[in-house]
C-alpha cells in the first residue's frame, strides 16, 4: 500500500467512524482497520502534521476543513464506484465493496468523472 492509499484509508475510516459513532479516537481506528495502536499513531501523527486533523487533548480526533473535504471526496470516489460495479455491471454487494476500496486509489479523476455521470 502506498502513502496516498494510507492516508485516503485512514481519512475514509475516521468518517465513517464519526459519521457511525461521533467520536473517534486512534484506538477505534486501530479496532476498526484491525492494525496495532502504534501503526495507527504514527499515521494519525502524519495526519495531523499534514494538516487534514486534530488531536485533543483527550485523543479525540476532528477533522480540519481540507481533512474533511478530502475524506468525503475518497468516501464518494468509493461508494460510486461501488454502486456502478452493482448496478450498472451486475456485481455482488460483497465483490463491489472489495473492488471499490481497491480501485478508488487508483482510479484517473478522468475515468472516475466519466464513471460517476455514466447513464
Amino acid at each position: 500500500m502506498n502513502k496516498t492509499e494510507s492516508r485516503e484509508d485512514y481519512l475514509e475510516t475516521i468518517l465513517l467512524l464519526m459519521r457511525k459513532t461521533g467520536n473517534v479516537r486512534s484506538i477505534d481506528i486501530a479496532n476498526e482497520l484491525n492494525y496495532s495502536k502504534p501503526s495507527v499513531s504514527r499515521a494519525v501523527g502524519i495526519l495531523k502534521t499534514n494538516g487534514y486533523i486534530t488531536v485533543d487533548s483527550n485523543g479525540y480526533i476532528a477533522f480540519t476543513g481540507e481533512g474533511l473535504r478530502l475524506a468525503e471526496s475518497i468516501y464518494e470516489r468509493h461508494t460510486t464506484i461501488k454502486k456502478f460495479f452493482v448496478d450498472v455491471l451486475g456485481v455482488s454487494e460483497t465483490v463491489a465493496e472489495q473492488d471499490a476500496c481497491k480501485i478508488e486509489h487508483i482510479l484517473s479523476d478522468e475515468s472516475y468523472e466519466k464513471l460517476k455521470n455514466f447513464r
